[in-house]
């Protein structure tokens, strides 16, 4: 049995999320799965690239380091921190298409707000929160010229927008697998994974945002020690 590679965007701004979504994860998942934290300081020697002023954390343009940091090799699963499992993520591969490139949430949509979690600019631009949840086919052959030199030279639209990619090498997931909290509305009682897209519970001005009581939850069973 192959393990799942699953990596999360982690900022040290927002620590606890890294560690509450893996939690969920590791609890939910019904096959072997590694997580892999895409963590600047860990990759000095890969990724050069200049911060941008609009990226409000620091995995924006790392996250496409995931075909490489999988030589190339089966599939690797990209999350952002803000998220949790409320699902099984090893059955997302039951959902794609092994002959596209990449499958992803295709959002459309225009953000209800101006300004997002630590006063970051909320930003509207085409296929928006589509590279915020990947399912890659690190082994596509579209996919080989993703690498260290191309993502820090490629601008943001081509690579939030997968622009190196054909339109139809880019599947499409249901809405279940990033379901944008506070920008979507009905939720129904399928959703795979939760999106605070906007500021996660662990943030002061969005501690009694939807579905913060189940992130709270998550918290508290990660940080459980049974005692005598």
């Amino acid at each position: 049995m192959k393990t799942l590679k699953i990596f999360i965007g982690y900022d040290p701004k927002e620590a606890v999320a890294f560690h509450v979504l893996s939690h969920s994860l590791l609890e939910r998942s019904s096959k072997p799965i590694s997580i892999v934290p895409i963590n600047l300081r860990n990759l000095k020697n890969l990724y050069s690239r200049q911060h941008d002023q609009r990226q409000s954390n620091e995995f924006s343009f790392s996250r496409f380091l995931v075909p490489y940091l999988c030589n190339y090799e089966g599939f690797g699963v990209y999350m952002d921190c803000d998220m949790l499992a409320l699902g099984d993520i090893s059955t997302v591969l039951n959902d794609i298409d092994e002959n596209h490139a990449v499958s992803v949430v295709k959002h459309d949509y225009e953000s209800k707000v101006k300004v997002k979690y630590l006063g970051n600019k909320q930003y509207s631009y085409p296929r928006k929160n589509w590279s915020s949840f990947i399912v890659w086919n690190c082994a596509h052959p579209s996919n080989n010229g993703v690498n260290p030199d191309f993502i820090g030279d490629a601008d943001a639209a081509t690579l939030h927008r997968f622009l190196w990619l054909k339109d139809e090498e880019i599947g499409e997931l249901s809405i279940k697998w990033n379901w944008l909290v506070g920008e979507y509305d009905n939720p129904t009682d399928d959703i795979k994974v939760l999106h605070w897209t906007l500021g996660g519970p662990y943030f002061d001005d969005y501690s009694n945002t939807e579905f913060s009581d189940e992130w709270r939850k998550e918290f508290e069973s990660m940080t459980f020690c049974k005692q005598l």
